[in-house]
């Protein structure tokens, strides 16, 4: 009988577990920085839109799926 050497098993990371999620389709979500404070200086509509999750595209969403061992 041979036995097989499984190695280990990766683990995510978890900061990166905490800031984007996948959906359905396979999109990266994120939050958008620049809510929390000194709001003041800027416009109600820009404040809206800053609390909209933004699309993560190109390299930087393949580095963040093998970050989510994906």
């Amino acid at each position: 009988m041979q036995v097989r050497d499984m190695g280990y098993k990766l683990k995510t990371k978890s900061a990166v577990k905490k800031r984007f999620f996948v959906n359905a389709n396979g999109h990266i979500k994120r939050g958008q920085a620049g809510k929390r404070h000194l709001a003041t200086d800027k416009s109600r509509q820009r404040i809206r839109r800053l609390g909209k999750a933004a699309t993560v595209t190109g390299q930087i969403r393949k580095n963040i799926l093998a970050m989510l061992r994906r």
